[in-house]
């Protein structure tokens, strides 16, 4: 079976400036060269939740993303996290996955965060995604899209779940417990990396990011409001075997997603 090793990075953004954000995070990334399969990055890790598209959005094909696959090539690993992106029909918050050979796959947040907003600044996805690495099946969804368990049912389609965020820290609890309820129920490793610091808009952020396994019991769960960089293995043969010895799955009710 292939393990995967993943690396959390959480880390405070400086608001708006994608230069910046992308020379900080080089380096954190530098030292995982090698050591890691996949990096995960907070939600818009090159701007902060910011609801000024026209200021920090760029194009599909532009800066953040070419440099996501010159970093993707040095470390030999994957890097996901997400960028807001000007697409023909309007601006869009979108997830890349981008891999060690510079191939990109994307997923357009579906659910916008209208309590920020964010509804009236950017475009809502339209697909749920499933991306496929060295033997893994991963759902992404980013930040307010954890919220709604029908989205991220596992129909037996997914191992990983991954959740970026910017999640506010007065609301760590929910953040906290979704994470370990999405894992229980789907019976699948779920990553949740989150920011910390303050934002240009005066939001706290606690971060909380963590691993947690399939039992939803926490792997890695660091000090809050602390910037870190975590890495552990993932073990797909104990997930499997898991799943073969409590199959809760079998059991699910079954419904679709007529809308999407």
């Amino acid at each position: 079976m292939q393990n995967l090793t993943i690396s959390l990075i959480q880390t405070e953004l400086h608001w708006q400036q994608p230069a910046l954000n992308r020379a900080m995070l080089a380096g954190k990334m530098a030292p995982l060269a090698g050591k890691t399969d996949l990096v995960i990055l907070p939600e818009m890790f090159s701007s902060g939740f910011s609801m000024a598209p026209e200021q920090v959005a760029e194009p599909a094909d532009g800066p953040s993303l070419q440099w996501l696959q010159q970093q993707a090539e040095q470390l030999q690993a994957a890097i996901t996290g997400s960028l807001a992106i000007e697409t023909e029909a309007g601006y869009v918050n979108r997830l890349f996955f981008v891999s060690p050979t510079g191939d990109v796959q994307y997923y357009d947040k579906c659910h916008l965060f209208r309590m920020g907003d964010e509804h009236s600044h950017y475009q809502s996805g339209q697909v749920r995604q499933l991306f496929h690495y060295r033997g893994w099946r991963i759902l992404p969804l980013i930040c307010y899209d954890l919220r709604f368990p029908v989205f991220s049912r596992n129909q037996n389609d997914y191992d990983l779940l991954i959740c970026v965020a910017n999640w506010p820290a007065p609301r760590r609890h929910p953040w906290r417990t979704l994470l370990q309820a999405r894992a229980i129920e789907n019976l699948c490793y779920v990553a949740g990396v989150n920011r910390v610091g303050t934002d240009g808009n005066g939001l706290a952020y606690s971060g909380d990011s963590m691993l947690v396994d399939f039992k939803g019991e926490p792997q890695l769960d660091a000090e809050a409001g602390q910037s870190f960089v975590a890495s552990q293995t993932l073990l797909l043969d104990k997930l499997q075997q898991f799943r073969e010895g409590f199959p809760a799955h079998l059991d699910a009710d079954p419904f679709s997603l007529n809308s999407l």
